[in-house]
């Protein structure tokens, strides 16, 4: 989708269709006033009939509106004026979009972004319209014989900024929308293949396709021989009961002026998970094809980035492989040796997410980096702990931790912060290896996080725990690109931050 940035009256717009907005009791936005009083009222009195409310996310299309020179009218519902934050901004801005997209209406002019939200300035609009738009457009459809056709869908957007003096960074802000969108929509496309297309093949090919659109990335992908000479027991233990051959991957985009440290982003790539030998119940097994979204979440943050083009320096690595039972498959109570040397009772072979990021963590520290995010759809018990709203923070820095969820506020891609205290490292305890990969029902994100902070002491790290976030269920079920838009903006923030 295109998109363009405008400041101007809306009356005077020639379109297929203008987005005003309408607060709750039939106030009208001053974008809407405009158009009433062009049309001598013709808003007002529809409004007082009783057909618009200004009731959030709900919609009025009005055809042939006089005074105007738009095609269509779209009157879109914003809720009470004063609880108008960034969750009613969005909701405003997919209910227009999607509706836009339904009926014809190729291209749009939006109001919406000239609406004051609180505590955000005129860009956070612009390129969280952006975001949401291309949202509510996305289709995943690939694998169907007869692809859903979408009559006349929209194709461009135009966004009104309140000043011409606001233009600039409106552009700006549209630019930085459109590639976090982009990396969104790589990260549902991998997350929404079947585990017998979106192999850890298919995730290096997908990464060398990025490399031959963005030369700034520079791809390696390793494969099960060069994984052994690195010494990464723990990783090939989970890999060694499938068919599927294992993938390293490696991707750097090295921008910094100065040379400075690079961030370093770990994506968990696990194409399926059966849980190996502690093999996990029929039911909803499915969704663990969804077990690679840090994986593809990482691969989007990176495309992202290449596209915007930041001076700082960020290296990807996506340890990927699939977990099945099979005669070759890891045991519990195996033990194995990791790339850091540890060792590794296994105690359940479905909590293989951690054994193949410690050897990713351990393989980081070549970089000296300056920071490093692992990604993972790692505990079912973080869905209990957070539900689908927010991923859980665990860190050994607490800087790092606030960097992140304040980038997860700012994105609209929020993260908890959770403890890493010494206290739940006793769970892991082992009588036969250094430790073991699980400690019990209790506490499971916490323990998970407390393994990985095994392989991270050589540097400043984070983990994000996405099981809740990374894909949808039910009616809408399908991958939402997080969190990418939380990785990106927290990226983006360190520009200059580095000495």
């Amino acid at each position: 989708m295109e998109f363009t940035i405008k400041s101007g009256s809306p009356e005077k717009q020639r379109s297929a269709c203008v987005v005003v907005g309408v607060f709750d009791n039939r106030k009208l936005s001053l974008s809407a006033e405009l158009i009433d009083r062009a049309s001598n009222g013709y808003v007002s009195e529809i409004i007082r009939r009783g057909d618009m409310e200004g009731k959030l996310g709900s919609t009025l299309l009005l055809h042939n509106v006089r005074g105007t020179l738009a095609d269509r009218v779209l009157l879109v519902g914003l809720g009470k004026e004063r609880d108008f934050r960034d969750k009613e901004f969005r909701t405003a801005m997919r209910a227009a979009v999607k509706l836009l997209n339904e009926t014809g209406s190729y291209e749009a002019v939006i109001y919406l972004t000239e609406e004051k939200v609180k505590r955000r300035e005129v860009g956070w609009r612009v390129e969280h319209a952006v975001v949401v738009a291309m949202e509510a457009v996305y289709r995943f459809d690939q694998m169907k014989s007869q692809p859903t056709e979408v009559r006349r869908p929209l194709r461009k957007l135009t966004l009104s900024v309140p000043q011409r003096s606001d233009l600039a960074a409106g552009e700006k802000a549209a630019a930085r929308g459109l590639a976090i969108a982009h990396g969104m929509d790589l990260a549902r496309d991998l997350g929404n293949l079947p585990g017998n297309v979106c192999t850890p093949t298919l995730l290096g090919q997908r990464a060398a396709e990025l490399a031959q659109q963005f030369p700034q990335l520079k791809v390696e992908v390793l494969e099960r021989a060069q994984i052994e000479a690195l010494g990464m027991g723990s990783f090939l233990s989970v890999a060694s009961g499938s068919e599927e051959p294992p993938r390293f991957i490696v991707i750097e985009f090295m921008n910094s002026p100065k040379k400075a440290r690079p961030y370093v982003l770990v994506g968990k790539g696990v194409t399926f998970d059966t849980g190996g030998i502690s093999i996990k119940p029929a039911p909803d097994m499915d969704h663990m094809k969804y077990d690679m979204c840090g994986a593809a979440s990482v691969l989007g943050a990176m495309r992202a980035v290449a596209e915007l083009a930041p001076p700082i320096s960020v290296v990807a690595l996506v340890p990927a492989c699939e977990n099945m039972p099979s005669g070759r498959a890891t045991k519990p109570g195996d033990i194995v040796k990791s790339m850091s040397g540890q060792t590794v009772e296994i105690l359940n072979t479905d909590a293989e997410g951690r054994l193949i990021l410690a050897d990713a963590l351990t393989y980081a520290e070549r970089y000296d980096p300056e920071a490093v995010v692992d990604v993972a759809t790692l505990t079912g018990a973080m869905v209990i702990a957070l539900g689908n709203v927010a991923c859980g923070v665990f860190s050994n820095s607490d800087a790092l931790a606030r960097e992140l969820v304040a980038a997860g506020e700012e994105a609209y891609d929020r993260g908890w912060q959770l403890p890493l205290w010494d206290d739940y490292h006793e769970g892991l305890a082992s009588n036969f290896a250094d430790f073991a990969n699980v400690a019990g029902r209790a506490g499971g994100s916490i323990t998970a996080a407390c393994f990985l902070s095994k392989f991270a002491k050589k540097y400043d790290w984070a983990h994000l725990d996405i099981a809740g976030i990374a894909y949808r269920e039910g009616k809408e079920k399908g991958a939402t690109g997080r969190p990418v838009a939380l990785l990106v903006t927290w990226l983006l923030a360190q520009e200059g931050a580095a000495p």
